[in-house]
């Protein structure tokens, strides 16, 4: 097996043995929903160890991502690969949130800005462009939400500020993800990229269209925030679902094949809407209980 391939699986295998470890007693003292909620760290760090092993080890699949207009693109290859790889470690931890959060956020919407954006506006009519420019604006609100909601987050203005502009991001892409869901309903849930779902799931159609409904009916209910946690929660609780039983069947089907190429794609979309499923769910744990309604 490809080294890239290695380094991306002992990765997840790594963080996540260390987040279970440091969420158990959050797990056990939590009640009810809140136990889901209670991996929502341990949701978002895992991917982001996997995408930067795969910068670190499998730099030809993403260094043609890079501008051409900078400088030195091993370099900042490498530098995305150990950034995401802090950024993972201080996130499954606990520790220096405020920090790596704030910073992944930023990274993300620079990502956006010089990658993604510019790619989208180039072919407009490309669905799948515009679903990648929400997917990472998501992740980045996703860890200024982290940022601003830890023990030792961000404090007054600042805070107010993260928390929104994180809501937002992640809100329309709820929203965005939710309808392509109920327009295309044979992609893969969660994020609706290019791969479509295997014919031998049984209910394809079905698992689409109740996503996309529940992507929309949490997308609804930040802004004001009405039932958000409980909302929010029963969907990164079912996009988990998704990533174990569907997810997890089809990263098996691609490890099989003898192509490495194949087999960095389906960790890919394992850890991508591993990420999304994360970024639900802290979006749901900042939303204090009191603001229910």
């Amino acid at each position: 097996m490809d080294e890239t391939v290695v380094a991306m699986c002992s990765a997840g295998i790594v963080v996540f043995m260390i987040g279970a470890v440091a969420a158990k007693n959050d797990v056990a003292e939590a009640r009810n929903l809140d136990r889901i909620l209670a991996l929502s760290n341990l949701c978002f760090a895992i991917p982001l160890a996997i995408f930067g092993a795969l910068h670190l080890f499998g730099s030809r699949f993403v260094r043609d991502a890079v501008p051409e207009y900078m400088p030195w693109s091993m370099f900042w290859v490498y530098f995305v690969g150990c950034a995401l790889i802090a950024a993972s470690l201080s996130i499954v931890t606990n520790i220096g949130v405020r920090w790596s959060g704030m910073l992944f956020g930023i990274m993300m919407f620079l990502f956006v800005a010089m990658i993604h954006l510019p790619g989208a506006l180039h072919d407009p009519h490309d669905r799948f462009g515009w679903t990648i420019v929400f997917r990472e604006l998501s992740f980045g609100g996703a860890g200024w939400i982290l940022a601003a909601n830890t023990r030792d987050g961000w404090r007054g203005q600042f805070k107010s500020t993260l928390l929104t502009v994180g809501r937002i991001c992640v809100t329309m892409a709820m929203i965005l993800f939710g309808i392509e869901h109920l327009l295309h309903a044979t992609g893969l849930p969660g994020v609706p990229l290019r791969k479509q779902m295997p014919t031998w799931i049984p209910g394809r159609v079905l698992i689409d269209y109740v996503t996309g409904a529940a992507l929309l009916i949490a997308g609804g209910s930040v802004f004001p925030t009405k039932k958000t946690r409980t909302v929010a929660t029963w969907l990164g609780g079912w996009i988990l679902l998704m990533v174990v039983f569907i997810y997890g069947p089809v990263l098996i089907v691609a490890l099989s094949q003898p192509d490495t190429a194949v087999k960095v794609e389906g960790i890919n979309y394992f850890a991508d809407t591993l990420l999304f499923a994360g970024a639900i769910l802290v979006l749901a744990r900042a939303t204090p209980r009191s603001d229910e309604s």
